[in-house]
């Protein structure tokens, strides 16, 4: 049995085969695991890639110009993503799957409504929508894989308050490095075709792990330090929600369980998607990888802005006051306009139309908190600021975006610490980093290594041009 397994995983070292999550069961019906699935999907999509390269390998894939070079590669055709992919028009899908298809197609807890983020991981790896049971193996998984090392706890008690949490995050992802799978096959000099399994077994550890570092952190900085245990027999939200000090109040969880599903992942170019990617492909192992992810996440430009968008709205809120008019609105998003400043929450890089992720947590809030006043005023800011956004000329996009919308629900519920908002978009990003980083080594991705111009370059090349 073992040697047939090790055929299956193309694994040939016994320590990786004592960590997979197999359930071996005597039943024909038994469903497969996570694991057991990419292995399964494996060998047919190296064989696609294959052939995609083979018909399509030496065709152009678009134009580049000296503006998307100095833009930020605004807009550049460079990655390959298989988890998501984002339509300007149309919003993210996940392995083809919009978000309202999501949320009715992959399993909810008993009594809930919401998706379990344990569907959409499995949806991310392998594009298939999972059963109750599968998901149900995924939870109980995750949660046996939950426990933290004492030095990475230690390293996080160590950590004084001030210090900003995604600092404290991004320091104990990176520690778990210490026992990483794929670090110490890698050293014993591991097969290539097998690097796919323990970069599986590091990023089931990744996920599992993240609720405990972030209860750790949230409870040192906010509270008393004392940390509940994981329970096996919870979701990955609803432990996620006890571990913060919320896990009483199902509408919060239910909250947990949309916000992790929706901002798992949205394409490959992102900072902090395309981060742990590029980290990947020198062979860092996930942990490495998504700790890179995260500073890239702590930017006021990426991760931090749905702490910029409450900002701007309680202050609004503090000057004039709660139920004003839409004159006082618009007075007071021509005046941020004419200060110099954007309006937070507005815009997105890709998007030309409202994202999908604030219509999810925009229908969460009707039908949960349709009173709340913080909530009221984002709604009154959707029908007054796209119009005066496109007569100052200000955005390509006039439309709420994510960020727009996360922070409102989070505070109505009493998480009211904003500089904690962005460990809980990184533990849910971790999802889509860790599901392309397992692809990249399973189809053998290499090193990324694009070509760099200085700019007295780019003025040889069009000097005798027009």
């Amino acid at each position: 049995m073992v040697a047939a397994l090790r055929n299956v995983f193309n694994v040939s070292r016994s320590p990786l085969l004592a960590r997979t999550s197999i359930r071996f069961s005597s039943t024909a019906s038994r469903q497969l695991t996570l694991k057991e699935r990419l292995a399964e999907l494996i060998p047919t999509e190296i064989e696609k890639v294959k052939a995609i390269r083979a018909e399509h390998g030496k065709k152009a894939f678009g134009p580049v110009t000296v503006d998307q070079l100095y833009g930020g590669m605004r807009g550049l055709p460079a990655l390959i993503w298989d988890g998501s992919v984002l339509d300007p028009d149309e919003g993210i899908r996940f392995r083809g799957k919009s978000i309202d298809e999501c949320k009715s197609l992959l399993p909810a807890a008993p009594g809930g409504s919401e998706p379990l983020p344990e569907g959409i991981f499995w949806l991310l790896l392998t594009g298939e929508i999972p059963s109750a049971e599968q998901v149900a193996e995924l939870s109980r998984d995750w949660a046996a894989r939950a426990e933290i090392p004492d030095f990475v706890k230690e390293i996080i008690d160590r950590c004084p308050p001030t210090l900003h949490p995604m600092s404290q995050f991004s320091m104990a992802v990176t520690a778990l490095n210490h026992d990483s799978a794929f670090a110490k096959a890698y050293q014993d000099g591991v097969s290539k075709k097998d690097y796919w399994g323990y970069t599986f077994e590091d990023s089931m550890d990744l996920i599992a792990k993240l609720p405990n570092i972030a209860g750790r952190i949230y409870r040192n900085v906010f509270g008393d330090g004392k940390l509940p245990a994981i329970d096996s027999n919870k979701d990955y939200s609803a432990n996620l929600a006890t571990l913060l000090g919320f896990g009483d109040n199902q509408a919060f969880v239910e909250l947990l369980r949309l916000y992790i599903t929706i901002h798992t992942d949205h394409e490959g170019g992102n900072v902090s998607a395309h981060t742990g990617k590029l980290v990947g492909s020198a062979l860092s192992d996930p942990f490495l990888a998504f700790g890179a992810s995260l500073n890239g996440l702590a930017g006021p430009l990426h991760g931090l802005a749905n702490q910029e968008v409450l900002l701007w709205l309680r202050k609004m809120q503090s000057q004039i006051g709660e139920n004003a008019t839409d004159d006082a609105v618009k007075s007071y998003v021509w005046s941020t306009l004419k200060g110099g400043q954007v309006v937070p929450g507005y815009g997105h890089a890709v998007l030309r139309k409202t994202d999908p992720r604030y219509t999810a947590q925009r229908e969460f809030a009707l039908k949960n908190l349709p009173d709340d006043p913080l909530f009221k005023l984002v709604g009154q800011i959707y029908e007054i600021v796209p119009s005066i956004l496109l007569e100052a000329g200000k955005a390509k996009n006039p439309w709420p975006n994510v960020d727009a919308h996360s922070g409102v629900l989070l505070t109505h519920y009493g998480l009211d610490q904003m500089q904690f908002y962005t460990v809980l978009f990184g533990v849910s990003r971790a999802f889509g980093v860790a599901a392309q980083l397992i692809w990249d080594r399973a189809l053998g991705a290499p090193l990324e290594r694009p070509k760099s111009y200085s700019s007295e370059a780019i003025q040889k090349i069009f000097k005798d041009k027009p």
